[in-house]
Formats: structure tokens, C-alpha cells, sequence
């Protein structure tokens, strides 16, 4: 299976956020997926002004170039995409919103009704499942952490793609790497 792991970390001095991706991802290598790690701190991503010419002037595709471009082929050739942040003032980093906002073309400004509410229409015939890994933080707030899982429960609705599963950096990279196994089948 092919894995996209958007690493929402803010800062290179949170080394250890990086390691435990980095051992997340070894251990995915090491059973067979192939998995393609995005540092989001270090691409040039705009973020969106809300100006609706990725559905409008140039459908499915920002009108700024950067590299919003490669996390959004990176993201639906993938068949798990992994948000991975530190919670910060109780939501995730500014850098992974900013890539959020910015998978906005993956999908049709045109409406449908699903599960009785209204969401944005499929622009591709598949999505991929979604799995979301939080840095608690020194505050480690139990609360912050159950309002951010909902929310990408929410996103996943938009995004027609599952949220899969919802791990904190506290456990053992080897279950996170279970729970992608799981969501990948294996």
C-alpha cells in the first residue's frame, strides 16, 4: 500500500517528533508498504485566500504555484494519508492547517447530501482512508485531543475518505504501525 505521511511538525528543534515519524515510517517500509514522507515545514505552501480559483479558473488546481500542488498528488495517489502534528494553543500545528486548507481542489466546489448533511462532491473516483497521529504536548490535554480527532472525523466526511484510525505520539510507534496495517488490510 502507498502511504503519504504529512509531517505537520512546526520546528526542526522538536527533533523528537521527527524520530517518532521516522520510526513510524521505518517500521511501515519494513512491512512492505511503500511510503512517501512529506516535511510540511520545509515546502513553499501558500495558504489559501479562499479566492475559489482552484474550482473555478483552474478546477481540481490551485491558481498560486507552490508546492500545495505536490502534497495534493502526493495525497489522492495515496491509499492512506497520515496528518501527523503536535497540538498547539489545542488544535494542530499552522503549518498542517495550512496543507488542509489547501487539499480544498481534491474535491468539487458542488454539493451532495451524505448521511443528511451537505458535503463537497467527489472531484476523483477514490480517496484515500486517512489516519491522524497527535503530539499531546507538554499539557498533554485529554480534551484538546478528543475535540481535534472529531474534527478530522468532520474533515474525512468533506475529503470521502475514512478516518481510520487516531494515535497519540505517547504510544509505541510499533502500534501505530499496526494501526496501518489495519488500515491498509494487511
Amino acid at each position: 500500500m502507498h502511504i503519504t505521511i504529512l509531517n505537520g511538525n512546526p520546528s526542526a528543534e522538536r527533533d523528537a517528533f521527527d524520530s517518532y515519524l521516522g520510526a513510524v515510517r521505518d517500521l511501515a517500509e519494513r512491512r512492505g508498504h511503500d511510503v512517501t514522507p512529506l516535511v510540511l515545514r520545509d515546502l513553499a505552501i501558500e495558504p489559501c485566500v479562499g479566492c475559489f480559483g482552484c474550482w473555478v479558473k483552474r478546477p481540481g488546481e490551485c491558481v498560486f504555484s507552490d508546492a500545495s500542488a505536490d502534497v495534493c498528488r502526493a495525497v489522492i495517489a495515496s491509499d492512506l494519508t497520515v496528518f501527523a502534528s503536535p497540538l498547539i494553543m489545542g488544535f494542530v500545528s499552522a503549518v498542517t492547517k495550512k496543507a488542509m486548507d489547501k487539499l480544498i481542489p481534491l474535491v468539487h466546489p458542488y454539493f451532495a447530501v451524505i448521511r443528511n448533511e451537505t458535503h463537497h462532491r467527489k472531484r476523483y473516483e477514490r480517496y484515500p482512508a486517512l489516519g491522524l497521529i497527535l503530539d499531546k504536548g507538554r499539557d498533554g490535554a485529554a480534551e484538546d485531543f478528543a475535540i481535534t480527532q472529531r474534527l478530522f472525523e468532520r474533515y474525512s466526511i468533506n475529503f470521502h475518505g475514512p478516518l481510520l484510525f487516531t494515535r497519540s505520539t505517547e504510544a509505541d510507534p510499533k502500534e501505530v504501525a499496526d494501526a496501518i496495517d489495519a488500515a491498509c488490510g494487511a
